[in-house]
């Protein structure tokens, strides 16, 4: 096969641009034309069909002439793209072919519900199943806060009830200690020269009435103390203001003296005539007892006196 006559030797050696060439101008080239079947060589192979022109498992028909560049001419009365050619067969007619169902995406059923994703009703069922649980809480909580109400409001509670019976709570030990006899001294029986008085300012008793003349031997004021409950040691508190000197006296209970005198000393380091207390440690009965302070002999007893108390003894 001569390039002169023939074209090229095979399919795959025809040059579409050999036109463009001079060695493909010799051998005949042309530009490709509006009605050419080649791709510029005389006689060259044709392999272009134009679009719906192939036909499956049947023998080819011949092409058509192509228009310009290769275009399919448009028939009379039609408007932009052609029909297909009544020759074409789609691929999934054939033996093997692609499948002609439509695959359901993952995740979906057949009949359009979702077999595979998310279980929304149970996801719903159980937010509700939460939503239920808070609620019943928040009333048991609600129910058990007025029964607490209601326990307050009528008095204590059994367990706290329980715990007071078992052992006594800082109130009703403030309470008890309350309730310990107070007097003033003006109210004792007075012996030995002893007196009221009210000029010193400052006494705590009524009217600030206060027992003056404690200052000799023999003196005395003696305290009849009533209501207490049990048998202990207990503190009693003296209150007292020195014109002068510290002092002392003796401490009688229940006509026992106790072995060291009472201190009434300036512990404080206050002028004259400042009031101020001291305390001593002293075992009572229960019911009633007598407590005396009187100036013996080796006493210093120049002060004045205003009120006794009996306290809860703390070193117990």
């Amino acid at each position: 096969m001569t390039s002169g006559n023939n074209g090229a030797s095979a399919p795959e050696d025809d040059d579409p641009f050999g036109y463009l060439y001079a060695d493909g101008q010799a051998n005949g080239a042309q530009p490709p034309s509006g009605g050419g079947y080649g791709y510029g060589y005389p006689n060259s192979v044709n392999r272009t069909r134009s679009v719906g022109q192939r036909q499956y498992g049947q023998q080819q028909a011949p092409a058509a002439p192509n228009g310009p560049h290769g275009q399919v001419p448009q028939q009379p009365g039609q408007s932009g793209y052609t029909q297909p050619s009544a020759h074409y067969a789609a691929p999934e007619t054939f033996p093997g072919g692609a499948p002609t169902s439509q695959q359901p995406m993952p995740g979906y059923s057949g009949g359009g519900g979702r077999s595979g994703g998310p279980n929304t009703k149970g996801l719903l069922i159980g937010a509700i199943a939460v939503v239920a649980a808070v609620v019943i809480g928040i009333g048991i909580a609600m129910a058990g806060g007025d029964d607490n109400d209601k326990a307050g409001g009528s008095g204590a509670s059994p367990t706290s009830s329980t715990s007071q019976s078992s052992e006594p709570s800082p109130s009703a030990s403030a309470s008890e200690a309350a309730e310990l006899p107070k007097a003033d001294t003006k109210t004792m029986r007075l012996e030995g020269g002893t007196s009221v008085a009210s000029d010193v300012k400052g006494a705590k008793s009524d009217g600030g009435v206060y027992v003056q003349g404690f200052n000799q031997v023999g003196a005395s004021v003696t305290w009849t103390v009533n209501g207490i409950k049990k048998a202990g040691t207990y503190r009693v508190y003296v209150r007292y203001s020195l014109p002068a000197e510290d002092a002392n006296g003796t401490m009688t209970v229940n006509g026992k003296p106790a072995s060291r005198p009472l201190n009434m000393k300036n512990f404080g380091g206050l002028p004259a005539n400042e009031w101020q207390e001291t305390w001593a440690q002293v075992s009572l009965t229960k019911g009633t007892n007598t407590i005396q302070l009187s100036c013996q002999q080796g006493n210093q007893c120049n002060a004045l006196l205003d009120q006794f108390t009996v306290t809860e003894n703390v070193d117990q």
